[in-house]
């Protein structure tokens, strides 16, 4: 093969793409970094960026005019949030999650946890693993103590367990136990839109309190409301691994 043809492979091998530079530089998700390309707030050598933008090392990259850094170190955070905390990166919305942590180096929540809703929910600055869970899909159970607001039935828990109709599609089934009279447990392998108020809305209850206890194998265990702890070395192992299991899976069934 021709010298100069290896050389310009190789020269293009060092380019990616703006998302995924954002992505990898742990400032947020590459979702998230479309988003700020396509507002303009993002600038390559002076230049602002277009999605599908590519840069190399060398290239000087800037958010509203700041300099994106080398990607520092990686931050896992598991928090007990508490009911009226919005999971969202914007300052400027009351309550976000962000100001609430007040953890002194950027950080963006992994999905979401409605503002009414309480429980676990992870922040990171690695918006390579962000990337990786959104991209492995809803494969990955979570877990909720549910209370409505009157008694519920065996017939109400079938329906819930087999699949609801809500925005446009039958939901997956999934595990449902009774705790008491108004009290349920549910595990959920999808995350849809506020999905356990619509679902249970659909058989006219309404959600009293909404508590998430699980995410994949992390637990909530005695982890108080409103704290938040670093995640353990374990923990963030059998993230990688489910992880890794699930992109796997996917790639082999195309």
């Amino acid at each position: 093969m021709d010298k100069k043809i290896i050389e310009h492979k190789d020269k293009d091998m060092e380019h990616i793409r703006i998302n995924k530079f954002f992505s990898e530089s742990g400032i947020t998700s590459r979702r998230e970094a479309d988003k700020l390309v396509d507002m303009k707030r993002v600038t390559i050598n002076g230049i602002l960026a277009e999605a599908g933008s590519k840069v190399s090392p060398k290239d000087e990259v800037r958010l509203d005019g700041k300099l994106i850094n080398k990607k520092d170190e990686q931050i896992y955070i598991l928090l007990n949030k508490p009911r009226g905390i919005v999971c969202t990166t914007e300052k400027k919305i009351k309550d976000n999650i962000i100001d609430y942590v007040g953890y002194p180096k950027r950080i963006f929540p992994i999905g979401r946890l409605d503002k009414d809703s309480e429980g676990l929910i992870i922040l990171t600055n690695d918006g390579d693993i962000v990337n990786k869970i959104l991209r492995a899909g809803n494969n990955h159970e979570k877990e909720y103590i549910v209370t409505l607001d009157k008694p519920i039935n065996n017939e109400f828990l079938s329906s819930m367990a087999s699949g609801v109709h809500i925005l446009d599609k039958i939901t997956k089934p999934c595990i449902i136990k009774k705790i008491n009279n108004n009290t349920f447990n549910i595990i959920l392998t999808e995350g849809l839109n506020r999905q356990i108020r619509r679902m249970c809305q659909v058989f006219d209850f309404k959600v009293v309190s909404l508590k998430r206890i699980r995410i994949m194998e992390i637990k909530i265990d005695n982890l108080l409301l409103g704290k938040w702890r670093y995640l353990n070395l374990e923990e963030l192992n059998s993230i990688n691994r489910l992880i890794n299991a699930s992109i796997k899976t996917e790639e082999a069934s195309r």
